[in-house]
């Protein structure tokens, strides 16, 4: 009994540490897209989601295909940007992989989260070369909130630095907002991504268990060592926050202006 005690709280140590900011951000993400496009949708009907969708949704289909690429999946078909209203489709990407292979196997977990971490990255650059001071801006978004305080803190210096005069009245700003609400209403992982990611997730979970099994057999905790990839992923936390700042900022926007013309 101690030993699966030891074995669950080592695999859940390991999961949390390098896979649970994808799921909190996903999440997170996924709620502010989705009560971004229902303002859109109830002010100006579906057809107003092509006002951010023309550049965020073939940014969100370039992760995925990226990703497939990169985990050896076979790209079948693409559409950047097909809407469909019947299914509420924006754009798709097909791809098949081999379900023999751990590596194609658990690269679905990357693929689904593909528009998250690619979309971001994106944002990020946007951010240093379209913004003035975004260089700036980015380097007071490294130190991670540990409290509701802090967090209020970062929302606050964010955007004082954000919207300053300088800023306003640079043509490059005003271009990096429009955009970086196009990303942002698109980055989330879809439904249909996110179980994309659950198949991958259990692949490595699975495999993360017989390991665990193995090593603690011998008498050996790899907790320590799994714990320290963390180290790298600092930044891409750092962008994540960054990234549910725009998109809090686009629905906040989005309320204000197109909730008072919402459709009864």
């Amino acid at each position: 009994m101690v030993f699966f005690i030891t074995l669950f709280k080592a695999l859940l140590t390991q999961i949390i540490g390098l896979f649970g900011i994808f799921f909190v951000f996903g999440f997170v993400l996924y709620k502010l897209q989705e009560w971004t496009q229902k303002n859109y949708v109830r002010s100006i009907g579906w057809r107003g989601l092509y006002w951010t969708a023309w550049f965020g949704t073939p940014i969100h289909e370039w992760g995925h295909v990226f990703f497939a690429k990169l985990f050896r999946h076979q790209v079948q078909a693409v559409a950047l940007f097909k809407p469909n209203q019947q299914t509420g489709g924006l754009g798709y990407t097909e791809h098949s992989y081999n379900s023999k292979s751990f590596y194609q196997s658990a690269g679905n977990f990357f693929v689904g989260a593909a528009p998250l971490i690619w979309g971001s990255l994106i944002l990020f650059l946007m951010l240093y070369f379209l913004v003035p001071n975004g260089k700036e801006i980015f380097t007071n978004l490294k130190n991670t909130p540990d409290s509701l305080v802090s967090v209020w803190q970062m929302l606050k210096l964010f955007f004082i630095n954000l919207f300053t005069p300088e800023n306003l009245h640079a043509w490059n700003f005003w271009l990096f907002l429009y955009l970086s609400f196009c990303i942002a209403s698109h980055v989330a992982p879809s439904k249909p991504d996110q179980k994309q990611m659950w198949r991958g997730f259990l692949m490595i979970v699975l495999v993360l268990t017989v390991i665990n099994i193995l090593t603690l057999l011998m008498k050996i905790n790899i907790t320590d060592y799994i714990l320290k990839l963390n180290n790298y992923l600092t930044t891409l936390v750092t962008i994540f926050i960054y990234t549910t700042l725009i998109s809090f900022l686009h629905f906040l926007l989005s309320t204000i202006i197109l909730r008072p013309f919402g459709r009864k």
